[in-house]
């Protein structure tokens, strides 16, 4: 089976070196030609087109930003006629309701879709231990599990497609909310001059604790917030989609709306491309 990998940003690009580590026949597209150099050295066939990509392969993995990229690279009208016959998988956070009418898309063209969103950053895809959410058919995680499982040690079947892209906003908008509730009591224990040893002693061993809190402490205590493996416009992006479909549910959203802001603040001041800790410099806003 060849796979044609489109989408090679910070997430996509160790994901795809991985199917190449493990001799999967592999052509690869980025609409920034540069990104696929590291690629191209493991054996990679490089596409100039999307639809080239598709053309030449059985099943497509989409590892996008947003639905934007999705439908001007794999929906265009270049792109739509070569689907017959393969596989989607769609694995960036998009809504369930998109990721729907991507389906209803690809069945129409004469394709199979499933979504399978990932939890994890970098590291985690570099050495294959994200977790995998697969949205689809029980018979197409089947058929689809042994590629699955280059990215992840057990892929976990959701329900159908929509399922797994809700889940996946669900744990997002965790991932934004307990980072800025801890930046928030931080910067807080730190105002009143409190030592931040004692404080992360306590937490620590509490029930209160989540991993999260330690991965991001020393970033917010430092003020640097390079080299992400998330960036703030991503977390960004993700918390919109959330407040969109949270409130067409019905959902008071009052509190996420206040992490949007934060998120936005920190955009405002130039860490769009940083970690998403840099919700800590909008938190601290007097310094």
């Amino acid at each position: 089976m060849k796979v044609a990998f489109l989408g090679t940003g910070l997430m996509g690009l160790p994901m795809a070196q991985r199917l190449l580590q493990a001799n999967v026949p592999l052509i690869a597209y980025n609409r920034t030609p540069e990104k696929l150099k590291p690629l191209q050295l493991l054996g990679a066939e490089i596409a100039t087109k999307p639809y080239e990509a598709i053309r030449a392969a059985d099943c497509v993995i989409l590892m996008l930003t947003n639905t934007v990229a999705i439908y001007n690279v794999l929906l265009s009208d270049a792109s739509l006629r070569y689907l017959k016959g393969r596989t989607v998988i769609q694995m960036g956070t998009i809504t369930p309701s998109e990721s729907q009418e991507i389906q209803e898309t690809v069945i129409t063209a004469g394709g199979e879709y499933i979504e399978a969103p990932v939890l994890g950053s970098i590291p985690e895809a570099e050495t294959g231990n994200l977790i995998v959410m697969v949205g689809g058919e029980p018979n197409q995680y089947s058929k689809n599990l042994r590629l699955l499982r280059y990215f992840s040690p057990e892929p976990l079947l959701i329900g159908p497609v929509g399922s797994a892209a809700a889940l996946k906003l669900a744990l997002n908008q965790l991932i934004a909310s307990l980072t800025t509730a801890f930046g928030m009591s931080l910067a807080f224990v730190q105002r009143q001059g409190v030592d931040v040893e004692l404080f992360m002693k306590i937490l620590r061993d509490s029930s209160l604790y989540a991993p999260t809190f330690d991965k991001k402490l020393q970033r917010m205590l430092d003020n640097d917030y390079e080299n992400p493996n998330f960036p703030t416009k991503y977390l960004f992006k993700d918390t919109d989609l959330f407040l969109s479909e949270a409130e067409s549910l019905g959902l008071n959203v009052s509190s996420v709306e206040g992490v949007r802001t934060l998120l936005k603040i920190a955009m405002n001041w130039g860490f769009a491309n940083d970690d998403y800790s840099a919700l800590f410099a909008a938190i601290k806003t007097d310094e």
